[in-house]
């Protein structure tokens, strides 16, 4: 097996942790001292303004922007299957190990500070220079290329790759952050690497901001883009140039040196692998297979949307970091970025179109799931109703169009007042050949084994929507009391289930009972109301906000994935890693038990049925909270 299959450095060497590791998210607080010093010079009267010193910090900005915004594109793109190059997804180990990508930034910004205030040359620069430009061309092409390519291959001994650089191959699978993930040692030869042609001007007076400022956004770029794990070089160019193979090197070419470990060393220009005869032989080749493929049609599609304008953000095209843990609405951080948040509302405003965030793949069944760009508060606004169901339509008949089996509605897109469970589509498109899937079986089928064994009563309280109705008629099957605590509820699933109630369902203002099964609608005043030692056991789409520190809360109707399940490196809005809404499982249980009905409107499907087939696929049932903040 090639090193490139290790994990982590079996043998950490000396610096190989970052010096501020310790201080895990307030690492920032390191520049806290700089800045103030940055921003107290400029205060001073009598000191001429400093242009380069003044850009630092917003150059330091545009680096992370300029990164975010390859790891959004990279990430959409692997999604959709356009021009992949590496058919395997990623894992929350590798989102874990690449979460301090910023670091690197944050190293630079540091020592750029320090060599603007103490390096003869490195303060005052000039806007433009055109000799400058040139010799950091010229520097970067000749010695940094060439000692680069020397580097690289001396990481690769067993004693440096076994402390150092295995750190970096852990990652296979490619995603533009890999580029900087490596260990600090690391970083300090790549500075000093990449300083040769900074520094050579700063000494002979040709630097300026123009150049400096280019130089290492094209590090970045150029970073960045051989790590993504589609192709993005046109052919044409290569035709056009024929010389540029040797100067511009493309992400298959270095995806290969992921994946075969001892081919294709060069940075950025593969000149020096053609020459040392280190190119792998399979690059054009798998150069070309990459641009013919085409996007990825999936068996299966869920359909969901944005829930508050911070969710944009723990969406996978996001921050990865954030994406991979259950999301918590308005955390401190979340009020700093503010100025985003509100970009990214206007963007959704104005390209309101359903697009792919997640790719996922199951045995032979490939799954997608689609985002359309509306929050929770559209949903419920009667104004906004019939665009909503507009953007839902435009994306059955999309998945239609594609070939796609099954389509689940995710969280608001199958709300009854909006379309009546998905039934309006059915109504309006007889001839679907697209199975339309709400979940609610397996909905059901999930809360009822959530309940603990030996319980005889519970209080179902919520908005009795099909799920919660579908729930009482089986308790009541199953002898269990169903206590209704508000009367207009009662009298509805009186009238619903008439004698099939078995005389189980009653009208209680009793608050003892230990179970509940709430949904949306649970008002804090009956919270409170409830015992001590309560289970609140949702079946929603949304959880209810938890207020009882002496109770425990189940989550909403969720179950654990198979380790088949494949490509999982973000979570579902609040649910814990590798566990999916059965809302989204439904569907991939239908498309791979092939069943030919819709599972919408006001039907419902064999509940002991689709659990059965969902247990058999692997997907397993969460623990029940017993203990206090489980």
């Amino acid at each position: 097996m090639p090193y490139s299959y290790l994990s982590m450095a079996s043998k950490p060497g000396i610096l190989t942790d970052w010096p501020w590791k310790p201080l895990g998210s307030f690492k920032y607080i390191l520049l806290v001292p700089l800045i103030t010093e940055h921003i107290y010079s400029f205060m001073e009267k009598d000191e001429d303004i400093d242009v380069s010193k003044l850009v630092l910090f917003p150059f330091m900005l545009w680096r992370m922007l300029h990164n975010q915004l390859w790891i959004s594109l990279s990430r959409y793109l692997t999604a959709k299957g356009t021009n992949k190059i590496v058919d395997k997804g990623i894992e929350f180990d590798q989102v874990d190990r690449e979460r301090d990508w910023d670091d690197q930034i944050m190293f630079n910004a540091i020592l750029f500070y320090w060599g603007n205030k103490y390096v003869p040359g490195g303060s005052h620069l000039p806007f433009w220079r055109l000799d400058g430009v040139i010799i950091t061309m010229l520097l970067h092409a000749g010695p940094v290329e060439f000692l680069y390519y020397w580097l690289h291959r001396a990481l690769h001994h067993h004693y440096l790759y076994s402390r150092y650089h295995s750190h970096h191959h852990s990652s296979i699978v490619t995603e533009p952050i890999t580029s900087v993930i490596h260990p600090f040692a690391e970083h300090i030869a790549y500075f000093l690497l990449f300083a040769i042609p900074i520094l050579t001007t700063v000494l002979t007076g040709t630097v300026s901001i123009v150049a400096l400022a280019a130089y290492i956004t094209y590090l970045d770029f150029m970073n960045n883009m051989g790590h993504c794990n589609f192709e993005l070089i046109p052919s044409w160019l290569f035709t056009l140039i024929p010389p540029l193979k040797y100067i511009i090197y493309t992400p298959s070419f270095h995806s290969l040196h992921h994946v075969q470990f001892r081919t294709n060393y060069s940075l950025f220009m593969p000149f020096y692998d053609y020459i040392y005869g280190t190119m792998d032989k399979s690059s054009d080749t798998l150069y070309e297979k990459s641009l013919r493929r085409k996007e990825e049609s999936p068996h299966v599609v869920h359909l969901t949307h944005l829930t508050t304008p911070e969710s944009i953000y723990h969406l996978r095209l996001g921050f990865a970091s954030f994406a991979s843990k259950p999301y918590t609405p308005s955390t401190w951080h979340m009020w700093l970025l503010w100025p985003v948040t509100l970009c990214s509302m206007m963007l959704t405003w104005i390209y309101c179109f359903t697009f792919v965030v997640e790719s996922n793949r199951f045995h032979n069944i490939r799954l997608q799931t689609w985002t359309i760009p509306k929050y929770n508060i559209q949903y419920r606004s009667k104004s906004q109703k019939q665009s909503t169901n507009n953007l839902i339509e435009e994306a059955i008949l999309e998945a239609e169009e594609k070939g796609v089996r099954v389509l689940s509605l995710g969280l608001m897109n199958q709300a009854e007042e909006l379309n009546m469970y998905g039934g309006v589509f059915i109504q309006k498109h007889p001839q679907l050949k697209v199975k339309l899937v709400d979940g609610s079986s397996l909905a059901v089928a999930v809360v009822l084994n959530s309940i603990p064994k030996g319980t005889t009563q519970v209080v179902l309280r919520g908005k009795l929507t099909k799920v919660a109705c579908a729930l009482a008629f089986t308790l009541c099957q199953k002898r269990i009391q169903v206590s209704v605590l508000r009367e207009d509820e009662y009298e509805k699933l009186d009238k619903l289930l008439g004698t099939k109630s078995e005389g189980k369902l009653v009208l209680s203002k009793s608050y003892t009972c230990k179970t509940w099964l709430v949904g949306d609608g649970l008002s804090e005043v009956e919270q409170k109301k409830a015992s001590k030692g309560t289970l609140f056991i949702p079946f929603s789409q949304f959880p209810p906000k938890k207020l009882r520190t002496d109770c425990f809360y189940h989550t909403t109707p969720a179950m654990q994935t198979p380790l088949a399940f494949e490509n999982v490196d973000s979570c579902e809005n609040w649910l814990p890693r590798r566990v999916m809404s059965v809302w989204r499982i439904a569907g991939l249980v239908h498309a791979l038990e092939g069943w030919e009905e819709h599972e919408c409107g006001y039907t419902t499907s064999n509940i002991e049925k689709v659990w059965e087939a969902t247990v058999k696929h692997g997907f397993q049932p969460l623990r029940v909270p017993t203990h206090l903040n489980s």
